[in-house]
C-alpha cells in the first residue's frame, strides 16, 4: 500500500480502499462542512451508520463536491433496533434514501445482539443476514459484512448461511488489538476494519506510542494508523481539521520496525472503549 487510494480485494473480488474516513460525530455542527472538507482532502471511502445520523450529511457533502458516485466507496450499518429480516430491508432502504444513492458498496450489521439479555441472538443474526444476502444477490450492495462480531458470532453465520461476511469492523488500536478476532477473520478471508483506530487520549499519550512517534518523527496518531496498516487492518480515522485529515493520510513514507510492532502488539490493555458485544 502506497496511498489511501490503494485497495484490498475482498473475498468476492470487490476492491476496498486501505484507509477510510469515519463519520461518527463528524457532523456535530449539524451540517456537512466537515465531511465536505474530508472529500476535498482526498478521502473517497466514507463509513457511516444509521446510528451516527451522518448519512444525509455524507450525501450533501458528496453532491456539493461534484465527485462522481462511482469514484466513492460508501459503507453504512444498521443499528440494533433495525435487526431482523423485514426490519433490515427497511433499514437499508432508509439508508439509501438518506445517502441519495441506489446502491451501497458495503453494508454491515452494527452489533451481533440488541443487548446482553437477548437470548435468541443467533436466530436474529441469521434472519438479519438473510436480508443482507438477498440485497447482495439483487445487486443493491456490492459487499456485506458485520461489525463488532467476535468469532462465536461469525461462526453462527458461517455454519448456517450461504454468503460469508466479507468484512468485520471492530474496535482496534494499540492496547486493544483483539488478536483472537483479527486472527480468526484473517484466517477466514474476512477483511478487518478498525473503528477508533487511534484509541483515546490514553493511547495517544501512552509512553510507548509517544516514544515511537518521536523515533519515526511522526505524530502519535500516525503511529496508531500505521500500526493498523501494517497489520492488514483498514483504519477509519475521524478528524475535524484539514491538517489532521491530511496528516492521517501520511502513513506510507515510513514503516514501523518489526520489533516495535511486537512492542505495540504486546502493550497492556489501554484505551478500551468499554464496549463488548456480549456484555
Amino acid at each position: 500500500m502506497q496511498s489511501i487510494h490503494d485497495c484490498y480485494t475482498l473475498s468476492n473480488g470487490v476492491r476496498i480502499p486501505c484507509v477510510g474516513y469515519g463519520t461518527y460525530k463528524a457532523a456535530e455542527a449539524n451540517n456537512a462542512d466537515v465531511i465536505r472538507m474530508a472529500v476535498d482532502a482526498g478521502y473517497r471511502y466514507f463509513d457511516t451508520a444509521s446510528f451516527y445520523e451522518t448519512e444525509s450529511y455524507v450525501a450533501e457533502a458528496l453532491k456539493s463536491s461534484g465527485v462522481a458516485r462511482e469514484d466513492v466507496f460508501l459503507a453504512s450499518k444498521m443499528w440494533k433496533d433495525e435487526m431482523g429480516y423485514e426490519q433490515a430491508k427497511a433499514a437499508f432502504a432508509r439508508t439509501l434514501e438518506r445517502l441519495k444513492t441506489d446502491y451501497l458498496d458495503l453494508y454491515l450489521i452494527h452489533w451481533p445482539r440488541p443487548d446482553a439479555e437477548y437470548a435468541d441472538w443467533k436466530q436474529l443474526d441469521l434472519d438479519t443476514w438473510r436480508a443482507l444476502e438477498e440485497l447482495y444477490r439483487m445487486g443493491k450492495v456490492r459487499a456485506i459484512g458485520v461489525s463488532n462480531f467476535l468469532p462465536q458470532h461469525i461462526e453462527n453465520l458461517l455454519q448456517n448461511s450461504t454468503v460469508k461476511p466479507m468484512v468485520n469492523q471492530i474496535e482496534f488500536h494499540p492496547g486493544y488489538a483483539q488478536e483472537a478476532t483479527v486472527r480468526y477473520c484473517q484466517s477466514h478471508g474476512i477483511q478487518v476494519q478498525a473503528w477508533s483506530p487511534m484509541g483515546r487520549a490514553r493511547v495517544l499519550n501512552d509512553a510507548l506510542v509517544q516514544e515511537l512517534a518521536a523515533k519515526y518523527s511522526v505524530s502519535a496518531a500516525q503511529i496508531c494508523l500505521r500500526y493498523a496498516v501494517q497489520r492488514g487492518v483498514i483504519p477509519l480515522p475521524k478528524a475535524s481539521s484539514r491538517q489532521r485529515m491530511e496528516q492521517n493520510q501520511d502513513l506510507f513514507r515510513f514503516a514501523i520496525a518489526q520489533e516495535d510492532m511486537f512492542r505495540l502488539d504486546t502493550m497492556p490493555q489501554t484505551g478500551w472503549s468499554g464496549l463488548h458485544p456480549d456484555l
